[in-house]
């Protein structure tokens, strides 16, 4: 017989634990399902420890820096003579991760009126779920509120060969402890280029393959050639128009050769980082009458709810973001529009984000392109890094501010900062957009000196039309 619950959490990445707690607080006997890590991608294979990498990977180039700002590091060794133990910064990286990952389990176990079950999900009905738990028992649980939060995984694409070699993935490649000698990664966009950067700061010889003629294709020309100038001064050596053809493994020795049209590339680790996948091909989605579109991806409405009544998608399989912080947020919608009676949407969400490189490119809004693809009047303005006193202070002037604004409304379209701390000083512009306040609210505000937000005003200071 199915054990009765008011609503059942699926998934316990960055929405399903804080509304599993939510829900128990409101009265509601709730359900946790999590058939692998608690915390999701962010906490165990993504945010979390690709930051601590990337945090690491930082200190390495600091350190073979220091000379440029007067620092001598032990007796006569080159500033180049940095490196780093890659069984050290994993082991760091799995204590942050850890932590991160038990606080969730306990925060779940000791929450009133939730209940954590470990094993893997599926419906049976509209309203019933079976578990299977890692020994083969199973239980079935039915509630007339589900909430879907499993997340994805990476994508591998179908390459002739690729069941011949060894692949990385972001989840395997946090797992090595010896530094690849040559890297390649297959792709060209936000993963891709925050694991270039990241090895090839530890030391590791590094080559992007970009299908396209340029990364991050969705940003702005001036952006990704901006961002790839960065990785390329650093080392990091990328080849357009450079699809794999097939791959098979080195004769005689680990490795892989990759067969691109410009002739065979011999490395010793291939990364993908081509997409992601959703986790719903493995959910019994059929026998709740829930569909799946071309991607694995399920349709919700601005309330984040399907098409089967009392059944709600949050996250990552919903397409409506696919970041930690968009997947927070819709815990936020759901949580407001069921417990709290309020009328919140996701369409009315503003897009934001940000590609944690060194230094960081971040955005909110519209970016360029899409601003002039809307064909009306708009503003403009921009501004080198090499303006802001923190960033000449440390010696870190690559980059550029871009704001544009409405000119009938003054309302602020988009912007993006790539430069020094951009990730948090683009939150003056996310605030500004989100109370709806026109762009001279940010303007004339009073910004502490010297930071990189104090410069947003003087930005918007040169706004011109866009022509």
């Amino acid at each position: 017989m199915a054990q009765r619950f008011d609503a059942i959490v699926i998934g316990t990445g960055q929405s399903g634990p804080p509304l599993a707690v939510r829900l128990g607080k409101s009265g509601r006997k709730t359900a946790v399902i999590e058939r692998a890590s608690f915390g999701g991608t962010c906490v165990n294979v993504g945010c979390t420890p690709t930051k601590a990498y990337v945090a690491c990977a930082r200190a390495a180039h600091v350190a073979r820096h220091a000379a440029d700002f007067g620092v001598q590091i032990g007796t006569g060794a080159p500033p180049g003579d940095v490196r780093v133990d890659l069984a050290f910064v994993k082991a760091r990286k799995e204590r942050i991760i850890g932590a991160s990952r038990d606080g969730v389990e306990q925060w779940l176990r000791h929450a009133p009126n939730v209940t954590v079950f470990k094993g893997h999900a599926r419906f049976t009905g509209a309203h019933a779920v079976r578990v299977a738990a890692h020994d083969g028992a199973q239980v079935d649980l039915e509630a007339p509120e589900i909430f879907i939060n499993t997340g994805t995984r990476a994508l591998i694409p179908a390459i002739p060969g690729v069941e011949t070699i060894r692949y990385e993935t972001n989840s395997t490649l946090l797992a090595l402890e010896q530094l690849p000698e040559h890297l390649a990664i297959c792709g060209g966009s936000y993963v891709a280029l925050e694991f270039a950067q990241m090895f090839r700061r530890f030391g590791s010889r590094v080559t992007v393959l970009v299908r396209g003629q340029r990364v991050l294709a969705r940003e702005d020309e001036d952006y990704s050639r901006a961002v790839q100038d960065v990785l390329a001064r650093e080392g990091v050596d990328f080849r357009f128009g450079a699809e794999p053809r097939s791959v098979a493994p080195l004769d005689g020795q680990a490795g892989v050769r990759i067969a691109l049209d410009s002739g065979p590339l011999d490395v010793s680790h291939l990364l993908f980082a081509t997409g992601r996948l959703p986790n719903t091909d493995d959910l019994g989605l059929e026998a709740a009458g829930i569909e799946r579109d071309a991607h694995g991806l399920i349709a919700v409405d601005g309330q984040l709810r399907t098409r089967v009544e009392g059944i709600w998608a949050l996250g990552d399989v919903n397409g409506r973001g696919a970041f930690t912080h968009t997947s927070y947020d819709d815990f936020q919608i759901v949580a407001a529009n069921l417990l709290d009676g309020k009328a919140r949407s996701a369409d009315t969400r503003i897009p934001a984000y940000a590609v944690f490189v060194d230094p960081p490119l971040a955005r909110v809004g519209m970016s360029e392109r899409e601003v002039r693809e809307r064909g009306k009047p708009a503003l403009i303005a921009t501004m080198p890094m090499s303006r802001v006193g923190r960033a000449r202070e440390r010696g870190e002037t690559d980059g550029f501010m871009k704001a544009l604004v409405d000119p009938q409304t003054q309302r602020i379209l988009g912007a993006a900062i790539f430069g020094i701390e951009g990730d948090e000083a683009i939150h003056t512009f996310i605030d500004t957009m989100t109370a709806d306040a026109p762009y001279t609210t940010l303007q004339y505000a009073m910004h502490i000196h010297p930071t990189v937000s104090e410069l947003v005003p003087t930005l918007l200071d040169g706004l011109k039309p866009l022509e």
